[in-house]
Parts: structure tokens; C-alpha cells; sequence
């Protein structure tokens, strides 16, 4: 008898992962063939929650965008909304102050460690160490209440502005800052040993949802997912961007690609983030913190009520009125994911003609398939978790 016909003459389950599994963490789905918990075949189903965000991004003014983006990767906003800025300052050729650039790296670097907080301690959840998640989530609560105290929001935070940031940061902003940064080593430590030498957690992740060099540079990983992989690509570096060059950090890789190695860059990009935090608030220069723009920055409330010249371009930049140029840019930079990309093409009207989103989860998750082949059920939860899949990401 043939192999064919035995695997013909074999019977298999099918069971849908998803849409609405807890163990998801998203709304997605996998169809999976299964043989008894051995994992034949997975087809992934995407689309659940789109949103049209490219179309509607075509019908705003520049500035009302942001809070679209927002809900990209909702665990890692202000990444998303500075890429955006950054974006159009680079179509308008818009020359932003050192202040509000070290500010820029300052909340990115945050909002970096606020992400890799859900995906390691998701991934702790998922072998059944729930104890670390619910100690470690106390300081991604402070970062978002550093957030609300930069800008109003938490979790979809609209922060910033095209040309800068919208205010400086006030004294309690910045006690918060260095309050964070004394008080999370000792807990991410805490964390660590609690998990990262486990042997249950290692038996679990070590060999699992592997994925090589090779092949995660065919289907275009970027971000942590890659740099488990072995290759240190990295935006950052590879094209420095709010003046990430006056900063020394390290990029940590990987070496199997698995979810073990996943876990433990992203636990060490955690450090890495707050180097450069403090290198940034150490360095961070006195100045504006934004730029001279009165097409796009809204003026003060004070010139608003006393100044006519003010209220005109409120009333302009709040209308979506302000013209821009023609042009075709793209702009990146090295969201929670890896290259979150902006694509942006304007024929001088007051809306994009064209925006793509290149979202680093929507690249990745095309080899979820193959990198659960072969494996049990309860591996590929794992191997989900670790590749950090955010379904507003993955379905713009």
C-alpha cells in the first residue's frame, strides 16, 4: 500500500481555532485538519474585523487620520500615530526640534514596552503561569497612565501632533517617567525568575513553532518575530528615524526562531527600551517641542480668541483645508511588531489619494499555517501567542 493511500484511506477531524476562541486572543480563525491532537493541515481565515481603515484614511484630512491609526496595534498606539506624523512631515519636508524628537522616542519606547508586556506575559498565561501576568500588568498600567497624563487617553491615545507634540510634559508626567523607570526592573527581574528558566515553560516553547532565517525572510518578517530568527534587522538602526542615531542600544536576537527565542527577545528588547529612555531623558535638549507649522499645528486658545490670523487657521486646520503637496513617500518605523510602513501618495488635494498600511501581524501570519504543521493543538496556541498576532493589525 502507498503512502498516498494510506493518507487517503485515513480519517481526519476538522476543527475550527477561532473566530471567537480565548485562546485566539483576536478575533481570527483557523480551519485545521486534525489527527487525533496532531495538527495535518491549518488554513487561516482573514477578515473578521475589517474596517476599511486605507479607504477611510482617503476621505479625512491629514490630521483626523491619527486616531485611525490608533487602532492598528492597539497595544502599542503611539507607535502608530508618530509613524503617521512622521509620514507627512517627511511628504511637507517638515524639519521637527530635537526636543520633540527625544520626546517622540520617549513615548515610542514606552508604548514598546507596554506591548512585549501582553505578548511574554500571554505567553507565560498560555503554559499555565498566570501569577506573573497579573504582577507584570501593574506597569503597563502605569505607562498608560503616563499616556493619559501626556494626553487625555490610554489605550487609543491620539498622541502627538503633525510637526511635534501637542504640549510639553508637565512635572507629574515626568515624576511618573522616572518612577516607572526605577520601580519596573525589579519587577520585569521578579518575572524573569519566574519564568524564564522554568522547566515546565522551557518544555513547552523550546522547538516549538520554529520558524528559519531563511524562510521568515521569504514571507517578509520583520520585528522581533525576525530577529528570533537570528537576523538583527531592525528599523531603528537600519534607518534611523526621530534621532534614534544619538542613542547606543543593543538588538537582541535569536538563534532557532522558536517561540522560546521569541519570548526572550522581546523580553530583552524590554531593556534595551529603557536604556534608551534614559540616554533620551538624560540628553533631551531644552527648545520647542514642535515645529513651526501654523498649516497643521493649531494655534493657542489665547491667539485663537484675541488674534484673527489665528482663528482663520484653526478653523482651516480643523476643516481639513490645508493643502499639501504632490508627492509619494514611504515612511517606517519599528513598531511593537516589527516594520510598521506608511505608503502615502498625495496629488495636492486635502485628502491622501492613496494610503497603504503595511502592518507587520497582516506579513507575518501567512506562515502561521506552516509553522504549525506537524505540531499538537496545544503548541499552536503557543506559537500564536508568542508571534504576538494583534487582529487590528492584521485586518486593516
Amino acid at each position: 500500500m502507498t503512502e498516498k493511500q494510506i493518507y487517503d484511506e485515513k480519517q481526519y477531524s476538522t476543527l475550527n481555532l477561532g473566530p471567537t476562541h480565548p485562546a485566539t486572543h483576536g478575533i481570527f480563525q483557523n480551519i485545521l485538519t486534525m489527527d487525533g491532537e496532531m495538527i495535518v493541515d491549518a488554513v487561516s481565515t482573514v477578515g473578521y474585523i475589517h474596517r476599511a481603515f486605507e479607504k477611510l484614511s482617503e476621505h479625512r484630512p491629514y490630521n483626523q487620520i491619527t486616531p485611525i491609526t490608533d487602532r492598528l496595534n492597539y497595544c502599542s498606539s503611539p507607535i502608530n500615530n508618530m509613524g503617521w506624523h512622521m509620514t507627512v512631515e517627511k511628504l511637507i519636508g517638515a524639519e521637527i526640534p530635537k526636543r520633540a524628537q527625544y520626546m517622540r522616542v520617549i513615548i515610542m519606547e514606552l508604548s514598546r514596552i507596554a506591548d512585549h508586556i501582553v505578548c511574554d506575559t500571554v505567553i507565560a498565561v498560555d503554559t499555565g503561569a498566570m501569577t506573573g501576568f497579573l504582577h507584570l500588568f501593574q506597569y503597563r498600567e502605569w505607562i498608560y497612565e503616563i499616556f493619559e497624563g501626556i494626553c487625555g487617553a490610554r489605550l487609543t491615545t491620539n498622541i502627538g501632533r503633525i510637526g511635534g507634540m501637542e504640549r510639553d510634559f508637565t512635572p507629574d508626567v515626568w515624576n511618573k517617567i522616572h518612577h516607572f523607570l526605577k520601580e519596573f526592573p525589579k519587577g520585569l527581574r521578579e518575572f524573569q525568575k519566574l519564568v524564564d528558566r522554568n522547566r515546565i515553560f522551557m518544555d513547552r516553547t523550546v522547538n516549538v513553532g520554529g520558524i528559519s532565517q531563511d524562510l521568515a525572510l521569504q514571507y517578509g518578517f520583520t520585528g522581533p518575530n525576525l530577529r528570533a530568527a537570528g537576523v538583527d534587522y531592525d528599523v531603528r538602526v537600519a534607518n534611523p528615524y526621530s534621532s534614534y542615531e544619538d542613542f547606543q542600544f543593543d538588538i537582541p536576537v535569536g538563534t532557532n526562531g522558536d517561540t522560546y527565542d521569541r519570548y526572550m527577545v522581546r523580553m530583552q528588547e524590554m531593556w534595551e527600551s529603557m536604556r534608551i529612555i534614559e540616554q533620551a531623558i538624560k540628553g533631551i535638549p531644552d527648545g520647542p517641542f514642535h515645529a513651526d507649522l501654523p498649516e497643521f499645528y493649531l494655534p493657542s486658545k489665547e491667539d485663537v480668541y484675541s488674534k484673527m490670523e489665528a482663528l482663520i487657521y484653526h478653523f482651516k486646520i480643523v476643516m481639513g483645508e490645508m493643502d499639501v503637496p504632490k508627492g509619494e513617500v514611504y515612511h517606517c518605523v519599528e513598531g511593537g511588531n516589527g516594520e510598521l510602513g506608511f505608503y502615502l501618495i498625495s496629488d495636492g488635494g486635502r485628502q491622501p489619494f492613496r494610503l497603504h498600511f503595511r502592518r507587520p501581524c497582516f506579513i507575518y501570519y501567512q506562515a502561521y499555517p506552516e509553522m504549525i504543521k506537524g505540531s499538537m493543538l496545544s503548541d499552536a496556541i503557543l506559537t500564536m501567542s508568542s508571534m504576538n498576532v494583534i487582529a487590528g493589525e492584521l485586518d486593516a
